[in-house]
């Protein structure tokens, strides 16, 4: 199941209306936005299918031709694509009998039998369901003896005489293949030593920074450029920033896709997540007509605010004019009344009262007051996201008399360190509940180097996280045993960090939670920034469950709040509710985090951000809160966000 959740969208650009030249007019390099990755991908084969097909017809009067040469990227930017060539190929679609396929990297030294191998990983996902021929599949070998491995490298190179259609992804740093910042535009297929920050971005596949692989093997930037044509593709927001420096930056060594400017025949196929920061997304009124809808406006007018660093009330009608605005100033009122529409939209966001007030006029408040008291069900991917995410609005939720259930949808237990393990097992033998330190110690010692945990290990991390997350909601009065609900989705319990893909099983646990709650509310975790991906499938489940009871009679009067993960915050012209948070709640809050032991100081994949959860968390809600006060609103310790999806 590929990820086709995106994220609500109000307002932009007219459609049509606009010559194609003026809204690709920042764009140096020619790109498609897609809805959803899943769109992206069925384009993108559509592609591949159509140069394949087309090649045939031209090479048909010849009869025996040289194959059509695909050149494939590794990673996860392309498993959607491959599963879609897959189904393409089982429907009858395409042949890859007459297609070479040359891979772009490898990492060194490794062996194809090793799960983390990019070899074996093309082969798994691609290769081994369509009818390409075996000789006609070229993939680097990180298993070439090292005295060999430049020559291996320079043959390798040599043997690509043509490409006819690359297809690329692009690391968070413009990496292209394994071509670190810095790398020369003329360079070929070579050994290369991965950053440090490459090895982290990777390390969570390795188990651990200390077994990632410090080389690896890539085609060279040159080698890729040679190829007849480019397309490279992303999805997500956390490829929003470097796709914006590559598509509309300047050429630079410390980006290397930049250099993809410079091809004459070079397409970006982006979902609208990892489009975001470009500017006919982010400021399309510099581009072109748009639709000003209210919450369009507002975030049109929250960026003005941040050009000319003003509050929303001292905007000026020369600021609207000066700044690309004069359009809005069109649409039938004058600057000083739309500053006073915007101020009260933004300030009728904030709300003490997330479940809503009992007997309290709501006409401006985004929850409605009645029912009171609701019912309320918060998904959280990890156990400890609830609290990291939207921990003040938990507490307050509870507090203030709702039904609270909290559903941790995976069991998160690959990401706790043996020795957190080590450590509960030897106060359960000092407390005198049994000595089997020396069992664990034995199966951790028997782990094998890049391979899945052994399932009594992962039992154990698994019992570890519930704990936690009993004591953090306990923490701040929330019964876990009556409304804490562990649901260990299927597709997360594979024993290692490649998840499997969701199915109908998951989405059928989640179905049967919403039926026998029946909420009034649903808070969600609507991140795609997370660099492990989970976050992503857990948002696709829940999206599946509800898509199955839509229909049901109290989903007429249910709502769902998507709330971000502990890496991006809402855009503050999305945003529907604002929870503002007190000194003494953002303590109580921090707490609750606190009670997450085994994810504090020594958490096996911490990813680039090396603060911690509590950390992150409350200097997002505190930034928000600044830019609340900025924006002329009232002054607050904190504030959480939530954006409407229905």
């Amino acid at each position: 199941m590929n990820n086709k959740y995106a994220l609500p969208k109000d307002g932009g650009l007219v459609d049509g209306s606009t010559p194609r030249d003026i809204i690709h007019r920042y764009e140096k390099i020619r790109t498609r936005i897609c809805r959803d990755e899943q769109i992206g991908a069925e384009y993108v084969a559509d592609m591949i299918v159509g140069a394949i097909k087309d090649y045939e017809t031209a090479n048909s009067s010849n009869g025996a031709s040289a194959p059509f040469v695909l050149g494939l990227a590794t990673g996860r930017s392309p498993l959607g694509l491959y599963r879609e060539l897959v189904k393409r190929y089982a429907a009858g679609e395409v042949s890859f009998r007459n297609v070479a396929v040359y891979s772009l990297d490898e990492f060194y030294p490794i062996a194809i039998t090793e799960h983390q191998s990019r070899n074996r990983f093309i082969h798994e996902e691609f290769l081994n369901h369509v009818d390409i021929k075996p000789e006609n599949i070229r993939i680097p070998d990180g298993s070439v003896e090292q005295s060999r491995i430049s020559e291996y490298c320079e043959n390798y190179d040599r043997s690509i005489s043509k490409i006819d259609l690359m297809i690329i992804g692009v690391g968070e740093d413009g990496q292209v293949g394994f071509n670190e910042p810095g790398s020369y535009v003329k360079s070929r297929t070579r050994l290369v030593q991965l950053t440090h920050n490459s090895r982290k971005v990777q390390s969570s596949a390795f188990y651990g920074l200390e077994n990632t692989p410090k080389l690896a093997i890539t085609m060279g930037l040159d080698t890729v450029m040679r190829a007849d044509r480019i397309v490279l593709i992303a999805w997500g927001e956390n490829k929003a920033r470097i796709i914006q420096r590559i598509v509309e930056g300047e050429v630079t060594g410390q980006i290397p896709a930049s250099y993809l400017q410079g091809h004459r025949c070079i397409e970006v196929v982006v979902d609208e997540n990892a489009a975001q920061l470009l500017t006919r997304e982010q400021t399309p009124w510099l581009v072109g007509p748009c639709n000003w809808t209210p919450k369009f406006i507002r975030k049109a007018v929250v960026w003005l605010c941040g050009v000319v660093n003003k509050p929303i009330l001292k905007l000026t009608y020369n600021d609207y004019i000066e700044n690309s605005l004069g359009e809005l100033l069109e649409q039938g009122r004058t600057y000083d009344r739309i500053n006073i529409d915007v101020f009260n939209d933004l300030q009728h966001t904030i709300t003490g009262w997330p479940g809503g007030k009992p007997d309290a006029d709501d006409s401006t408040r985004p929850v409605s007051s009645n029912p009171f008291p609701k019912r309320v069900v918060i998904f959280s991917p990890h156990p400890d996201d609830d609290v990291i995410s939207m921990g003040g609005t938990f507490i307050r939720l509870v507090q203030q008399g709702h039904d609270v259930h909290v559903a941790y949808e995976t069991s998160g237990n690959v990401a706790v360190h043996d020795d957190v393990v080590l450590q509960n097992i030897d106060t359960s033998r000092e407390l005198g509940y049994g000595d089997r330190f020396d069992e664990v110690q034995k199966i951790i010692a028997g782990k094998k180097k890049g391979e899945p945990e052994p399932r009594a290990l992962l039992n154990i991390k698994g019992s570890i996280r519930r704990a936690e997350a009993r004591a953090a909601v306990r923490s701040f009065g929330l019964d876990p045993d009556t409304h804490a609900h562990f649901l260990n989705l299927p597709f997360y319990e594979t024993g290692g960090i490649k998840k499997g893909q969701l199915t109908e099983n998951d989405i059928d646990i989640i179905v049967k939670l919403l039926r026998d709650i029946r909420p009034h509310q649903i808070y969600a975790a609507g991140d795609l920034a997370d660099p492990h991906g989970t976050h992503r499938v857990c948002m696709e489940a829940v999206l599946g469950a509800i898509e199955v009871v839509k229909d049901d009679d109290w989903m007429k009067d249910c709502h769902l709040w998507l709330y971000r993960g502990a890496w991006m915050e809402w855009d503050l012209g999305m945003v529907d509710m604002a929870v503002p948070l007190s000194p003494d709640e953002l303590i109580m809050k921090r707490h609750a985090i606190y009670r997450h032991l085994s994810q504090k100081d020594i958490v096996p994949f911490p990813g680039s951000d090396s603060r911690e959860f509590w950390q992150r968390a409350e200097e997002r809600t505190q930034n928000t809160a600044r830019l609340y006060d900025k924006l002329g609103m009232a002054e607050y310790q904190a504030i959480e966000v939530f954006v409407k999806m229905f």
